[in-house]
């Protein structure tokens, strides 16, 4: 039997996507890039999953794509012309963009590249101490093709980010950790069981309000004081007509914990 290569399960409101090529770092193949999005789709869209956590299997996240023997890479070295209109709108960077359900990175090991890109676009990172971010495009002749040039300057700043990408860095866990790229760093033994908490500990919240409140920090990092908190205060409109409202207050009112059903 063909071991797949990229592996879904949920498990208490709680979507895991792991990268399974150990043996290959879990480096991406074309393949797997249809696989990802797929997943990402799939979870975004059950109303039974209320986080989306991404790993890899063995010691690595992800190092990178591995295009060998693919189209992209066979075109690219005969000296084809390249269309110039991409359809990038099912790929999983993109994808990954506009989930309304949050994502965590879970990684377990060593990011670069692609991989690095991966977990940068994720709304949470939790970090295994033994693991590294490998900025490692320029190097390789490339740019930080999958968002990370939108993201890294975002998060840190542009003198930082700057420095990372033109010199094509490794950051260890605790230089991540410094910087803010990631929320904690933790021993490996123990990295599965507190993103396994983190997950559900979102999960227990109302999911339309986290999947709002998500919605409009993505929206946030683009428009005006003003023009934001008009957008927020339309996306009250529908929540104070949902169900799970009413036993957000109930269970206030009534100092029980809340039992949110996504409506």
């Amino acid at each position: 039997m063909t071991q797949e290569a990229v592996l879904y399960d949920v498990a208490d409101h709680v979507a895991t996507i792991t990268l399974n090529r150990p043996e290959q770092q879990n480096t991406i193949s074309t393949e797997m890039l249809d696989s990802l999005s797929e997943m990402l789709l799939s979870a975004d869209a059950d109303p039974e999953v209320r986080a989306i956590v991404v790993t890899g299997a063995g010691k690595f996240f992800c190092a990178g794509l591995d295009l060998r023997g693919s189209s992209i890479t066979n075109n690219l070295g005969s000296g084809k012309r390249q269309p110039a209109n991409l359809d990038l709108r099912n790929t999983p960077p993109t994808v990954l963009h506009n989930l309304d359900t949050p994502t965590i990175a879970a990684l377990n090991g060593s990011a670069a590249g692609y991989g690095m890109d991966l977990a940068l676009g994720c709304d949470i990172r939790i970090m295994a101490d033994n693991a590294k971010l490998a900025a490692a495009f320029t190097a390789r002749g490339v740019v930080p093709e999958s968002g990370g040039t939108w993201i890294l300057p975002r998060l840190i700043g542009w003198s930082k980010a700057s420095e990372i990408i033109f010199t094509g860095k490794t950051l260890s866990a605790s230089e991540c950790e410094e910087m803010g790229l990631v929320s904690r760093v933790v021993n490996n033994n123990e990295l599965s069981e507190q993103t396994r908490a983190l997950g559900q500990a979102i999960a227990k919240n109302a999911p339309l309000a986290v999947q709002a409140s998500k919605r409009m920090m993505r929206m946030g990092m683009n428009e005006n004081f003003n023009d934001h908190v008009h957008h927020v205060f339309l996306q009250l409109l529908p929540l104070f007509q949902s169900e799970d409202f009413k036993e957000g207050m109930a269970s206030f009112m009534e100092k029980r914990a809340p039992e949110f059903k996504g409506h």
